[in-house]
């Protein structure tokens, strides 16, 4: 089963990867955090290693990800993601957090 997800970027990434704001992803099996960000990194091969590091393939610390509301950021990269997402009815967003004092 494939499905078709939204995904919003932030707008560095909408640069570096030469596209708008939102794409739209096809997603193999059960709809994942992990799932997403391999299709994302294999359409867009410039983003590889932005959001997850390269060999762990850990979120970055300064990357989140939301969707329904609700930061995912910390949830396993395997769970599921909550069926809106994966039906396409809401994006999954990612985010570029901001840190300074």
């Amino acid at each position: 089963m494939t499905a078709e997800v939204r995904v919003v970027l932030p707008a560095h990434l909408c640069t570096l990867a030469g596209t708008g704001k939102e794409v739209l992803l096809s997603v193999d099996g059960t709809v994942t955090q992990r799932g997403i960000l391999d299709a994302l990194e294999q359409r867009y091969p410039a983003l590889l290693g932005t959001t997850r590091d390269q060999a762990t393939g850990t979120r970055r610390p300064f990357v989140r990800f939301f969707a329904c509301q609700e930061d995912l950021s910390n949830e396993p990269p395997d769970a599921p993601l909550p069926g809106p997402v994966a039906a396409g009815r809401e994006p999954f967003i990612v985010l570029g957090a901001i840190a300074g004092g």
